[in-house]
């Protein structure tokens, strides 16, 4: 909106121009969003802690994580309006891209919502169930990949960057749809199963929010994605500042959800944050990278499915002490904020890792 507003005045008052720059705009983004988190963040607590909007623990995790029943959940809210209203100030409102992240936050944040829901005043710790909330993200997924197909960047609606190799890109077909779902089930699905530990999962979220922000840039940098060799689009780079509101955001919210945490983001956050996180990537074609910036969250995920077949083909016995793997540590006998600690630095590993591979082709 400020850019609506204050960037046709720039003839009448020239630092005004700053805000054409996609790093500016990013830049205050980032700190605005942090600034909301930060002012409203204690408020917000005493809320959902007056509407006991508190967390309910599940009988199957860590007995540590008993300590934590009773404190305020539904922090993602906090983190989503934080986005929103950010967002709504320093985006191109005009950019198309920019209305597919709005619409990702609000779909996925209304099912995180409803989950959570479920979970604090149905008294259901579980929340949805699995297929129903797998049905909603598919949905979601699909619909995004039927729009992308018939109105997406010309000549690369249903394309994608392909790793380690020069001047060639994957084109999906009829089958691009299919392959935009299965990002964001997975993304939205790698996140909420990571959210175990204080921080951990606002943490990398963070860490990915600022991967795909340099991504963007790259992307819709003419100059720069030639050198790189990635696919250009006029229109991606404005994604940046939408990523760092979400890397401003995150910050915030992790001033509150640090060891020991005043409050959880909840399925609110994690659902929503990850399916926005694979949206970014989908929308900038750089969806296969997506498997080495969120790193963590596919080892999560894979200790969760390999725990689960080992479990059943070996009649009951376990390969982890408990999964995701973040559990089988705190198992060990390792302190919850050095698990978190080094899964951050695994985290930015990956990061560099996966900023790497755009030069080797």
């Amino acid at each position: 909106m400020l850019l609506w507003l204050l960037y046709p005045l720039r003839d009448l008052f020239g630092p005004l121009r700053l805000f054409g720059y996609i790093t500016f705009r990013s830049a205050y983004a980032a700190v605005f969003a942090i600034l909301i988190v930060l002012i409203f963040g204690r408020k917000f607590i005493a809320l959902m802690k007056n509407q006991s909007a508190t967390q309910r623990v599940r009988l199957e995790v860590p007995d540590s994580h008993r300590l934590k029943e009773g404190t305020p959940s539904m922090g993602g809210l906090l983190i989503l309006v934080s986005i929103l209203i950010s967002s709504f100030l320093f985006c191109d409102l005009t950019n198309p891209n920019v209305l597919i992240l709005f619409s990702a936050t609000a779909y996925f944040g209304l099912l995180g919502l409803w989950d959570d829901y479920v979970k604090i005043y149905k008294k259901r710790p579980r929340g949805l169930s699995i297929k129903t909330k797998l049905a909603v993200q598919v949905v979601y997924g699909i619909g995004l990949g039927l729009f992308l197909y018939f109105f997406g960047p010309e000549g690369y609606m249903d394309k994608t960057n392909l790793l380690f190799v020069k001047n060639y890109v994957i084109s999906f077909g009829l089958f691009y749809p299919a392959f935009v779902a299965l990002v964001i089930v997975g993304s939205s699905n790698g996140v909420n199963l990571t959210d175990g530990l204080d921080g951990l999962a606002i943490g990398l979220i963070g860490i990915a929010a600022l991967a795909y922000a340099a991504l963007a840039y790259a992307a819709g940098h003419a100059v720069i994605s030639d050198y790189l060799n990635i696919i250009f689009l006029k229109q991606g780079g404005e994604i940046t500042v939408y990523c760092a509101t979400i890397l401003g955001a995150s910050l915030g919210f992790l001033w509150f959800n640090t060891y020991p945490a005043q409050v959880f983001m909840g399925d609110t956050g994690a659902l929503s944050l990850g399916a926005i996180i694979g949206t970014a990537a989908i929308l900038i074609k750089q969806e296969i990278l997506l498997v080495m910036v969120g790193g963590v969250f596919v080892i999560e995920v894979l200790t969760v499915l390999v725990q689960i077949i080992y479990f059943r083909r070996t009649g009951g016995k376990r390969l982890f002490k408990m999964a995701p793997l973040h559990h089988h540590f705190e198992l060990k006998g390792m302190l919850e904020p050095k698990i978190v600690i080094r899964f951050w630095i695994i985290g930015i590993i990956f990061l560099m890792f996966a900023l790497s591979t755009l030069k080797i082709r």
